[in-house]
């Protein structure tokens, strides 16, 4: 059997790795495709230092992430609740429905915090009251609110 390189990635290859990944394929493999396509290099002492570089710097990148997410989750979570003022019918329903995004424009504006609409995670609500939201601010933070859904 053929003996295997190492590789460092430049580039996320599918089913091969990511950017600054070392990996091992078929010598061929390297010759033919990867290193010409500049989608990959050899794996030398001074760039594996570089690749271990990059990795320390972003996990501190991700570190200052986390932290300032908890910190938000702290800011989010000391607001009691969260008051949105819809239409009213018959029996308290609501006409229309409380979106993710008037859940943030909220969020904005009681805060000033910035949350993604994306990571707004609402129960179906259809009639006044209180319900309980969930905001993802990072990878594993996430913060619980509370919506008050008022007649206005």
């Amino acid at each position: 059997m053929a003996k295997r390189v190492q590789l460092v990635l430049n580039q996320d290859i599918i089913k091969l790795g990511k950017s600054g990944d070392l990996v091992e394929v078929a010598p061929g493999y390297a010759r033919n495709y990867l290193i010409p396509q500049k989608l990959a290099t050899h794996a030398t002492p001074g760039i594996l230092k570089q690749v271990e570089r990059r990795r320390e710097l972003e996990r501190q990148r991700q570190l200052e992430l986390k932290q300032q997410a908890q910190e938000q989750k702290a800011a989010l979570e000391k607001v009691e609740s969260f008051t949105i003022a819809k239409q009213v019918g018959e029996a308290d329903a609501i006409f229309g429905t409380v979106t993710h995004q008037e859940v943030a424009d909220v969020i904005k504006q009681i805060t000033g915090l910035e949350v993604d609409r994306r990571g707004i995670t609402i129960p179906d609500i259809g009639k006044t009251g209180t319900y309980e939201a969930e905001i993802k601010l990072f990878s594993d933070v996430t913060a619980r609110v509370n919506i008050q859904v008022v007649p206005s």
